[in-house]
């Protein structure tokens, strides 16, 4: 232990600066702002992204992509997860909501193929996948569209 590596007590010091607390602070007078300038007035500063006038970078750059504006957005539900409910009963909205299946009711209900569905259910919604739909009827279900 020497004088070249002593340090202050954990917690002893602070780091924030006391801006404009008198000359000796180092930060007195015009706080560490400089001398007038748009920086140094209440308020003052550019936004982000500001290139001083010049065409700014998300603005220099082409636009990707296609995004529709009569896209339709559908909650999906699995088959899988139609197990839950028992044989022979009816699989409607209502149903899917009270199972916790769909959230926000989007612009509708589309039921999926994932997984396997061994019950016969009635199985009501907006759309149905092509393997969702025959596998549905192949456990002996029906398939309805709203």
């Amino acid at each position: 232990m020497d004088f070249s590596n002593l340090q202050p007590a954990y917690g002893s010091t602070h780091s924030k600066k006391r801006i404009g607390r008198g000359h000796g602070s180092g930060t007195g007078k015009t706080s560490g702002k400089g001398h007038k300038g748009q920086n140094a007035r209440s308020g003052g500063g550019v936004k982000p992204g500001f290139e001083g006038g010049q065409m700014p970078l998300q603005r220099r750059l082409p636009k990707r992509g296609f995004n529709p504006l009569q896209r339709k957005v559908y909650s999906l539900v699995n088959l899988r997860d139609l197990e839950l409910f028992e044989a022979g009963s009816e699989v409607d909205l209502e149903a899917l909501g009270h199972a916790g299946l769909i959230g926000q009711l989007k612009d509708g209900v589309k039921i999926l193929g994932d997984g396997e569905l061994t019950k016969a259910l009635k199985v009501k919604a907006h759309k149905f996948s092509k393997t969702a739909q025959s596998k549905i009827e192949a456990a002996g279900g029906t398939v309805e569209v709203i």
